[in-house]
């Protein structure tokens, strides 16, 4: 055989080995769905698909494979779940809250089982205290499905305790959830192809997953203190907006997908745009922002601070007096990362080598 014909099939054959090793290697899922009154899990297993109906008996099965925390109820509860609309808690001795994710599963576990919110299996260890996940679990990384499945069965764990996980919407949920798929990883295209689905029908209304984060909050309260992605900019509150009709008018887009009136639907579409609660990133950016701003902002909603995440920075950032902590370390830019720790009004940051900084 000719030697050049023969270093040619080496190479083609080389090349073709290297593009197909990462789909035979993906693993994702399952992505569990209510269709038709049956409940149907679908998971990604080696670059195959494999899917089953949910029974007791299936499920028992699944669960013990995916180490799943939460059961089968739970499962039926969420699907028939109502908005309760409930963004104000008091009496939270501890807090711990940690935003911008962006997939990095391994290290969100790393940071949580450091600081004490989970033991060494997983499982919640924080009792009466509230964890505040500030958004953006999607996009970037690679672990996005089992960093949602954690989150989902950790809320279920920390109720049984006494204490609660807030998981808040982002940007990032809400571009995912409206088709906006520009920062994905790569393997979820794979993961497309695979199961033959678009990515944002993974977590469609039919979608548990889906279905749980179409019904979380924009924006919270605990104690003295107030919870978002982005930010409460000083147009926000010119609006006259309650935190409460804020998140109402995310659920009539997400859930109800539709707006009861023509003044809803122009206060939508401010609160999607850079000055609205999920983009704003106006306390860091813009040197024109001022304390006399972030004194409104406090006042209309009475409280004493905002923590954000969203604007990525290299560490914590705080200004005028820890009325405004801005906590995106860049754990979603590969790096260490950090989690607020709240005890008592004192406020610390909580490192992945379990050491915490008061400041």
């Amino acid at each position: 055989m000719n030697k050049h014909f023969l270093l040619f099939l080496i190479v083609i054959c080389f090349s073709l080995s290297i593009y197909a090793q990462p789909v035979s290697d993906i693993d994702d899922g399952p992505y569990i769905f209510r269709r038709e009154k049956k409940i149907i899990a679908k998971w990604i297993e080696k670059g195959y698909m494999k899917h089953k109906i949910l029974t007791p008996e299936t499920f028992a099965e699944i669960k013990k494979e995916f180490k799943f925390t939460f059961s089968l109820r739970d499962i039926n509860h969420t699907f028939n779940q109502r908005p309760e609309f409930r963004i104000s808690y008091r009496g939270a001795d501890s807090l711990a809250v940690i935003s911008d994710i962006h997939g990095k599963y391994e290290k969100y576990l790393e940071l949580l089982k450091a600081q004490g919110i989970i033991d060494n299996d997983n499982m919640w260890s924080f009792g009466k205290g509230h964890l505040v996940v500030l958004g953006d679990c999607f996009d970037r990384g690679d672990k996005v499905t089992e960093l949602l499945w954690h989150i989902f069965g950790l809320e279920k764990q920390a109720e049984k305790a006494g204490g609660m996980v807030h998981m808040l919407l982002g940007n990032h949920e809400v571009m995912v959830l409206g088709n906006d798929l520009r920062y994905i990883n790569d393997k979820y295209r794979i993961v497309e192809n695979l199961t033959g689905m678009k990515y944002q029908d993974l977590y469609s209304f039919e979608s548990l997953l889906g279905f749980w984060l179409r019904y979380k909050p924009i924006l919270i309260t605990i104690n003295d203190i107030i919870f978002v992605h982005g930010g409460v900019s000083p147009e926000l509150i010119h609006k006259k907006l309650s935190a409460d009709e804020i998140n109402h008018l995310f659920y009539q887009m997400q859930v109800l997908r539709e707006v009861e009136s023509e003044n809803d639907m122009k206060n939508l579409d401010f609160l999607n745009q850079d000055r609205g609660p999920l983009w704003y990133r106006g306390y860091f950016d813009d040197p024109e922002f001022t304390e006399e701003q972030a004194d409104s902002i406090l006042h209309y909603f009475g409280k004493q601070h905002i923590i954000v995440g969203h604007t990525t920075s290299s560490d914590f950032r705080a200004i005028f007096g820890k009325k405004i902590i801005g906590i995106d370390a860049g754990i979603g830019n590969n790096n260490e990362g950090a989690m607020l720790i709240i005890k008592r009004g004192r406020f610390f940051k909580g490192k992945v080598d379990g050491k915490r900084t008061e400041f």
